[in-house]
């Protein structure tokens, strides 16, 4: 498992950020279209039957894939980089961290300008604390390679 230093983690932000808005965003675009959709069967259930653009909706289903495969893109990518999607829909991301011999996680949520928590392995974002000195003279001093 790859670790991050507070500040590898800080510099990657931009990027994550960014991957996070696209995965976020494709997966409210495909709830709209999967919502469209649905109340379109909705009114062929309610009518008894109805006549139906099928290429339409065929369109619709191809849309509604192509948003969910950014989504899996930009999670995979995330991923990729060795930090964790905790909660798509609060922009929720954790960095594996090495403190003291034992790694926890240092926490961020979108909309947050640095990441200033972290929380052991265990427990979840509600137990996260403030990050403190130890992490910061880590990452000054260079820390031990991870």
């Amino acid at each position: 498992m790859k670790t991050f230093t507070l500040d590898e983690a800080q510099s990657l932000l931009p990027v994550l950020e960014s991957l996070l808005k696209r995965a976020i965003e494709g997966k409210q675009s495909a709830e709209e279209v999967e919502s469209g959709l649905s109340e379109l069967a909705r009114q062929i259930y309610l009518s008894g039957g109805m006549r139906v653009d099928v290429s339409k909706v065929s369109r619709l289903r191809t849309e509604m894939e192509d948003h969910l495969q950014r989504v899996r893109e930009s999670v995979a990518e995330i991923d990729s980089i060795g930090v964790q999607v905790k909660d798509l829909e609060a922009g929720l991301l954790d960095f594996p961290c090495r403190l003291e011999d034992e790694v926890v996680l240092l926490c961020w949520r979108m909309g947050e300008p640095a990441i200033e928590h972290w929380h052991s392995v265990e427990s979840g974002f509600k137990s996260r604390q403030p990050v403190d000195e130890r992490f910061r003279r880590r990452s000054n001093s260079g820390g031990r390679p991870n």
